[in-house]
């Protein structure tokens, strides 16, 4: 594709996703469906302008208006050379800018003068906003929470997340998985926590790959793995994954089961338990039972009150510990939105509580950074439900064998209380989870 076509694609690109109107995953997909000629580069660039936009937004907003032609395609210049300035200190650090010749030749000498003299502007000399590129509503909380470690957490949220694989340990082993990936030019790392995990070199296509057409694997963040171990499911259980969506963790606790025993995917949306249904079949599961809930106090839930072993509540939460993946959601997200999610969470969370039968294991669980969300709901179930005993979930797994388990815990008086995942620190996406027994 001629530069200047796909930096007008990439302009027009930005536009449609800066209207907030859908998300912006959901943006990029129907723009490729609607071009479907695009090329795999071709869609690499305009994903990754896209996203980059999305990151750096308040940077770019505050350097567009000195330079001409329209908003979406200044943006959409800055996000090209952002991303392609992190492509070039992927592979030497020194780097200043990436290989820019490309961009250049899509930009008239006005353009190519004004991006310099953004390149020019020191980071020190910009506002605190301009450089941790995130609502004041969200920046102020995680300052309190991180302290000195809020500006390691902002450099990380700039940057892609990884690209992690589940091994599907119902059929295959981890390294025989992994040596099948070599072989098909897929260099990976086991990942150091999840003991089901392999970390991906860069963003190779992996949907024809033979293992994962068989089920062998699935992509699925390291950290969205270790709250599947915490449930630590047994074979022969009664397990409830209380808010599946499309089952990545579903999957996941069916195989530490072997397939035994019975274990319900309840959700309230039918599209997302749809999505479930061919990663179900790939995965070789005999025992997942999807089932449509119309709320939280569903009667299936009643029918179960009492029955189950474990139950995991991965609650509907604001998706903040994902923004590496999903960078738009700071900016659709709103406090009016986090108050009514807070209620919703506390409502689930206690009703998916009365599934358990005594001795039974609970895990509260979310992809959210925010206290809010986390340990103010843990604790005020907590205090409203005596006979859910808190375990700490640092020991647990430590039991489960999971290396330096206590640096993935905060809380409590052994500091280990919750599991509490962070991208600067553990290199996955923001998890919390909370766990109890009942008496």
């Amino acid at each position: 594709m001629h530069p200047n076509a796909l930096l007008e694609a990439c302009s027009e690109l930005v536009r449609l996703t800066l209207t907030f109107e859908h998300p912006a995953d959901a943006v990029v997909s129907r723009f490729f469906r609607d071009h479907r000629g695009l090329g795999q580069r071709e869609r690499a660039a305009l994903a990754e302008t896209v996203y980059t936009v999305l990151r750096k937004k308040l940077l770019f907003d505050h350097m567009a208006p000195s330079g001409s032609g329209p908003k979406e395609r200044r943006l959409a210049i800055l996000g090209f050379a952002h991303w392609q300035d992190e492509e070039a200190r992927r592979t030497n650090p020194q780097a200043v800018h990436g290989q820019r010749d490309f961009l250049r030749a899509a930009l008239n000498d006005r353009e190519q003068q004004w991006l310099e003299q953004c390149d020019a502007v020191q980071e020190g000399d910009l506002l605190e906003r301009h450089r941790h590129n995130l609502p004041e509503w969200l920046a102020q909380p995680l300052k309190e929470q991180l302290g000195s470690d809020f500006w390691p957490l902002v450099q990380a949220l700039a940057s892609s997340a990884p690209l992690d694989l589940r091994v599907n340990i119902l059929k295959e082993k981890r390294a025989e998985v992994q040596k099948e990936l070599a072989q098909a030019a897929i260099k990976t790392e086991a990942t150091p926590y999840s003991p089901w995990g392999l970390r991906v070199v860069g963003k190779p296509a992996l949907a024809k790959l033979p293992a994962f057409v068989r089920g062998a694997i699935e992509v699925q963040d390291e950290g969205s793995q270790l709250l599947a171990l915490l449930l630590d499911a047994k074979r022969g259980e009664m397990v409830v994954d209380f808010c599946a969506g499309a089952g990545g963790k579903t999957l996941a606790i069916g195989a530490a089961m072997r397939s035994t025993g019975r274990l319900y995917a309840f959700d309230v949306a039918a599209h997302r338990l749809d999505a479930l249904k061919p990663r179900l079949a790939r995965s070789g599961l005999s025992n997942v039972h999807p089932a449509v809930l119309a709320h939280e106090r569903d009667e299936r839930v009643k029918r179960l009150s009492g029955k189950i072993d474990r139950v995991l509540v991965d609650a509907p939460c604001s998706g903040l510990g994902t923004l590496r993946r999903n960078p738009d959601l700071k900016w659709r997200q709103t406090p009016q939105a986090l108050e009514e999610l807070v209620v919703k969470q506390a409502a689930i969370l206690a009703s998916a509580a009365r599934l358990l039968k005594s001795g039974g294991r609970l895990v509260y669980a979310t992809c959210s950074v925010l206290p809010q969300e986390n340990e103010a709901i843990a604790e005020a179930f907590a205090a409203a439900h005596p006979d859910f005993v808190p375990l700490d979930a640092g020991e647990l797994l430590t039991q489960l064998k999971v290396i330096d388990a206590a640096s993935l815990c905060s809380g409590g008086e052994t500091g280990s209380r919750y599991l509490r995942l962070w991208p600067h620190r553990h290199q996955t996406d923001g998890f919390f989870a909370a766990v109890w027994q009942r008496r």
